[in-house]
C-alpha cells in the first residue's frame, strides 16, 4: 500500500490517494480494534477479566490503538495494535484456554476480510457488470466513484486476509506460537517464551529482508482466491480473487 501512496502522490492522483486513505482508515478504525476485542472477548468467556477491566473489551479503536502498529499499517499495509493483557492463570485449562484467545484474533480478521469479499462480490456483480461503457463515457466522476468503491473493498478484504495469516505465524509472539503451545511440551512453551522478544526481532527482520514475505503472500492469495471461489459460486464463478465471470 505504501507503493500505491507514494505513487499516488508522486503523480497527484487524488483518487488513488482517497482510496488509499479509505482503506487505511477501514483498517486503524475497524479492523486492528476488532482483532484486540476478540482477544478481550475470548479471554473474558473463559474466566480472566484482566482486559475487561483494564477498559479493553470494546470496540472502541481508541483503547486499542498502538502508535508504532498504526504507522506499519499504513506504510506497509501490516501492522498491529496494543496487545491485550491475558492472565493465563485465571484460565482452567491453561494453555488450551491461552490458545482459544490466541485463535480469536486471527479468526476475526478472516471474518473481517470475508465480510469485504463478499461485499466486494455483490459490488462487482450488481454494480460494475450492471454499469455500461457509455455510462462511463458520459461521467468520469461515476468511474472514478466506482474505481475508489473497488479498490477499499478488494484491498481491505485482501490485508484482512494477510493480517490473519501474518498473526498464525506460529513464532512468538505471533498469536500462532500460543497456538502451537497448546501441542508443545510445557518445558519446551515457556523456553520459546523466554526468547520471545530476541525471535520477534528477528521474524521482522526475516519479513523485512523478504525471506518470509514471498511464502506469505501465496499463502495469502491461495487464501483469498478460495474465499472469492466460495462466495461467488452464486453468481458463476470468478476468473480471479476480485473478478466475477
Amino acid at each position: 500500500m505504501l507503493r500505491d501512496l507514494i505513487e499516488a502522490v508522486q503523480n497527484g492522483d487524488v483518487y488513488t490517494l482517497i482510496a488509499i486513505l479509505i482503506t487505511s482508515a477501514i483498517l486503524i478504525f475497524l479492523c486492528l480494534p476488532s482483532h484486540e476485542f476478540a482477544h478481550s472477548w475470548a479471554a473474558h468467556k473463559l474466566g480472566d477479566n484482566t482486559a475487561k477491566c483494564q477498559g479493553r473489551l470494546t470496540l472502541n479503536p481508541f483503547k486499542h490503538l498502538d502508535l508504532l502498529g498504526t504507522a506499519m499499517m499504513l506504510l506497509i499495509g501490516v501492522g498491529y495494535a496494543k496487545p491485550v493483557p491475558v492472565n493465563m492463570f485465571n484460565f482452567k485449562e491453561r494453555k488450551k484456554d491461552m490458545a482459544l484467545v490466541a485463535l480469536a484474533g486471527p479468526m476475526m480478521n478472516l471474518f473481517c476480510g470475508i465480510i469485504f469479499v463478499f461485499l466486494d462480490v455483490l459490488f462487482s456483480k450488481y454494480v460494475l457488470l450492471q454499469t455500461s461503457a457509455l455510462d462511463y463515457y458520459n461521467s468520469s466522476a461515476l468511474f472514478y466513484f466506482h474505481s475508489i468503491i473497488k479498490f477499499v473493498l478488494s484491498t481491505t478484504a485482501q490485508i484482512s486476509v494477510s493480517l490473519a495469516i501474518f498473526n498464525l505465524i506460529p513464532i512468538p509472539p505471533f498469536d500462532g506460537s500460543r497456538i502451537l503451545g497448546f501441542f508443545l511440551p510445557d518445558k519446551i512453551y515457556y523456553k520459546i517464551m523466554q526468547y520471545e522478544q530476541i525471535i520477534f526481532i528477528v521474524v521482522l527482520v526475516m519479513l523485512w529482508g523478504g525471506f518470509l514475505s514471498g511464502p506469505l503472500s501465496t499463502m495469502m492469495e491461495n487464501v483469498l482466491t478460495g474465499i472469492y471461489r466460495l462466495l461467488s459460486l452464486p453468481f458463476g464463478g470468478i476468473s480471479s480473487f476480485g473478478g466475477i465471470i
